[in-house]
């Protein structure tokens, strides 16, 4: 793991979320280290999409902390919260491209809502941002036109125009074909390695897992709290939770395999 000689860059600590009377997750604690790439894990329902917005600002928290570096973001004013944001990239499920835009104008958006910049150093940028991602010459093309790679590659470009110090992703290989989804993950391990980014994602595709990330969380549905933390391949390996190992070698839930074998005669 890359090291972090100013220590972790985010702290999850004691945090509890959830919506009005119903508790998504409680008591979940973690660390994210500076230029890793962290992944939250677990089955469908578990909350680790409401824990992703509880980090980047977009649903607070009912109890714990969230540190981004040494500040308390949820502690902080509004106009502080929105300045800390301003280090965040966020590429959404979808791609979340506004579709009557062009990928270049999707791209400078936030560089227009959050800059001074002129028009003629928008664009610059726009271009660079738009070929890190291999999208060089599809700055013109509409999203609709784009097929699902492509649009989730414009909604990166667009998430890293402010150069984050964070990028957070919510199931980024969702929809794409295992070539795609590996050439993403290639350019997820890029930007951390080219740039020192630290990447925070949420996904339950086993081959990004294991492939690109670090570290880890797994969220349990039941218990609604986190029930082990690591890189995923250690928590395949290693981990005696039950759900766990199920989930990190695609079993069915715990206690399928022996109703299985009961059904099929093996002990």
């Amino acid at each position: 793991m890359t090291a972090q000689p100013n220590g972790p860059k985010l702290q999850v600590a004691d945090l509890t979320v959830g919506f009005g009377d119903t508790i998504v997750q409680h008591d979940v604690s973690f660390e994210v280290a500076t230029g890793s790439i962290f992944a939250i894990m677990g089955g469908s329902g578990c909350g680790k999409s409401t824990l992703l917005k509880a980090m980047i600002g977009l649903v607070r928290p009912s109890a714990g902390t969230i540190r981004v570096g040494a500040e308390d973001y949820w502690a902080a004013s509004d106009e502080r919260r929105a300045e800390i944001g301003r280090g965040f990239g966020v590429l959404f499920q979808s791609g979340a491209l506004w579709s009557s835009m062009s990928a270049a104008e999707n791209v400078a958006l936030p560089l227009r809502m959050l800059t001074g910049l002129q028009e003629e150093s928008i664009a610059a940028l726009v271009a660079v941002k738009l070929a890190l991602v291999g999208l060089g010459g599809a700055g013109d093309v509409m999203p609709a036109e784009l097929s699902g790679g492509m649009r989730k590659r414009a909604g990166l470009a667009r998430a890293l125009a402010l150069d984050p110090e964070i990028l957070f992703f919510d199931e980024p290989s969702a929809g794409l074909d295992p070539v795609m989804s590996r050439r993403l993950d290639d350019l997820i391990r890029e930007l951390r390695d080219g740039f020192g980014t630290t990447v925070v994602l949420v996904s339950h595709e086993l081959p990004s897992l294991f492939g690109i990330c670090d570290d880890g969380v797994f969220l349990d549905a039941e218990t609604k709290t986190a029930i082990a933390h690591g890189a995923p391949g250690t928590l395949r390996d290693e981990c005696a939770h039950p759900t766990v190992r199920a989930f990190m070698n695609r079993e069915g839930p715990p206690g399928d395999q022996a109703r299985a074998g009961a059904r099929h005669g093996h002990s």
